[in-house]
C-alpha cells in the first residue's frame, strides 16, 4: 500500500469520473442519521445524494460538507447485508437523487439496479479499483478503493470540492500512515477469519490469511461448511499456529459461536467486527481508525 503523491493526486482530482458540484451550491447534510428530506434538498439547492450503505454516504458528507444532503439505505449492523432486499421508498431515493454511490461487486446489486435507469450521477466504488462481481466485495476495507471513490465523488474545478477533497485525503493519509506502522507488528501474521469482511484490511496490514480452506470456500460461496471444515478450523485454532481471529458479528449463528468458542478455549486474540459502519462512527475513515487500532491490540 503507497500513499499518493500530492501530483498525482491533483490528477487524480482532475480526471474525477462523477461530479458533485455540477448540480448545486450550498446546504448541509445529515448522513449520520440516514434520513433525508427530498424536497427540502430540492429548495435549498443542496445536491440530494444517495447512497447505498453508510460507509459510502459518510464519504460523500465529508467530500460534499455543507453542499449535499446525503441518505444512506443500510445503517443496521443485525441486518444481513448480502440478502438486504430493499423497500419501494428505498428505490424511490434513487429516483430524485442527483449522484448515487453503490458499493458494486455484487454486494448491492438492488441498489445499483435501481440507480441506473434514473438521471443520477452513478459512482460505483469497487469499479474505481477494477473489483467485480466474485471478487470479494468488501471493499470500504482497502485504502486503495476508499482513495479512487473519493476522487470519483469530488469534481476538481470547483475550488470548495477541492478543498474538502484535500482535506479528506489529509485524514485518508494519517490512516495509511497508521496502518503502515502497525503492518511492522501484523505483517506476516497469520489469521483466520468466520468471513472474508475484513479481508482488504488484513492484507494492507499485511497479514497473512490461514483460514482453513474448506471453512473459507463455503464462506465465499456463502454454503454451510461441513462438520469435518468446523473441526479443521476448531483443531487449527487449538494448535496455536492461528494468531488472530476474526469474528464478523453481522452474520453471526451456530456454527460461528461454535468457531469462536474454539478461539477464545484456545486464548486466541479476537477482533470482532462487521460490515456496516457501527452507529457510533458517522466517519469512514474515525471506524478504519478504530478497527486498525483493534487489530495492533490483539497483537501478543
Amino acid at each position: 500500500m503507497s500513499i499518493m503523491s500530492n501530483a498525482k493526486r491533483a490528477l487524480a482530482i482532475a480526471a474525477a469520473a462523477a461530479t458533485l458540484l455540477s448540480m448545486a451550491a450550498c446546504g448541509s447534510s445529515n448522513a449520520a442519521s440516514g434520513k433525508s428530506d427530498s424536497s427540502g434538498a430540492a429548495s435549498s439547492g443542496k445536491i440530494e445524494v444517495v447512497a447505498s450503505i453508510n460507509q459510502w454516504g459518510s464519504v460523500a458528507e465529508d467530500l460534499g460538507g455543507s453542499n449535499v444532503e446525503v441518505t444512506n439505505i443500510m445503517t443496521k449492523t443485525n441486518v444481513e447485508a448480502h440478502d438486504y432486499e430493499p423497500t419501494s421508498q428505498d428505490v424511490a431515493k434513487f429516483g430524485t437523487a442527483k449522484v448515487a454511490v453503490v458499493n458494486g461487486a455484487d454486494y448491492d446489486p438492488w441498489a445499483t439496479k435501481a440507480a441506473q435507469p434514473t438521471k443520477a450521477t452513478l459512482v460505483t466504488a469497487a469499479e474505481t479499483a477494477g473489483i467485480k462481481e466474485g471478487d470479494n466485495p468488501h471493499v470500504w476495507f482497502s485504502a486503495k478503493v476508499r482513495s479512487n471513490t473519493a476522487d470519483a465523488i469530488t469534481a476538481a474545478h470547483k475550488d470548495d470540492y477541492a478543498k474538502l477533497n484535500k482535506e479528506w485525503h489529509a485524514k485518508e493519509d494519517q490512516l495509511e500512515s497508521k496502518i503502515k506502522e502497525t503492518s511492522a507488528k501484523t505483517e506476516g501474521l497469520p489469521y483466520a477469519a468466520t468471513e472474508s469482511v475484513a479481508w482488504y484490511l488484513a492484507d494492507d496490514l499485511k497479514m497473512t490469511d490461514a483460514t482453513p480452506k474448506g471453512y473459507a470456500q463455503a464462506s465465499a460461496n456463502e454454503s454451510e461448511p461441513t462438520p469435518a471444515d468446523i473441526k479443521d478450523f476448531q483443531d487449527t485454532l487449538k494448535a496455536g499456529f492461528i494468531k488472530m481471529f476474526v469474528f464478523n458479528s453481522q452474520e453471526a449463528n451456530s456454527t460461528t459461536d461454535q468457531i469462536t468458542g474454539a478461539a477464545k478455549d484456545a486464548n486466541v486474540p479476537i477482533v470482532e467486527l462487521a460490515e456496516q459502519m457501527p452507529k457510533q462512527y458517522t466517519n469512514l475513515l474515525d471506524w478504519m481508525s478504530a478497527l486498525v487500532d483493534q487489530f495492533a491490540a490483539a497483537v501478543k
